[in-house]
């Protein structure tokens, strides 16, 4: 393709029509042309990267609101765990209570039946003294 006429080129030029390298008529300059087409492969390249960037944003999402699940299961058993052994206590406890109250009854109890030992101690005692003397008087 043969090169326009320099003066034809400025007379278009001014009338805001330009070559290309391929010789066609464009409306735009060559380097504006250029530019354009550089900004849209980086704009493309750049929604590509933001596509990829919500990916893996998604994918962290998703992973932060697996472990929260799990921590929050985690923190479930933890308080049940507690309760349980909360509850195991007061049981231990009431457990204890009986078993102290059982034991002063039967320190009572034994207390009763010393003095009842004793009481009747002494009336064997006395009927042994009693039956010795009755031996002693035929």
């Amino acid at each position: 393709a043969a090169r326009p006429p320099i003066m034809a080129k400025d007379s278009l030029a001014e009338a805001g029509l330009h070559f290309d390298e391929l010789n066609k008529l464009r409306v735009l300059e060559p380097e504006v042309a250029q530019k354009t087409t550089e900004l849209k492969e980086e704009c493309r390249d750049f929604v590509e990267k933001i596509g990829q960037f919500q990916k893996i944003v998604g994918g962290l999402i998703e992973l932060v609101d697996e472990l929260a699940k799990e921590a929050e299961t985690e923190k479930m058993k933890a308080i049940g765990a507690r309760n349980l052994l909360k509850s195991v206590a007061k049981q231990r406890e009431a457990q204890q209570q009986q078993l102290q109250a059982l034991i002063a009854e039967k320190k009572m109890q034994l207390e009763r039946y010393r003095i009842e030992y004793e009481a009747l101690s002494k009336v064997e005692a006395e009927q042994n003294e009693f039956i010795d003397q009755f031996i002693l008087q035929k």
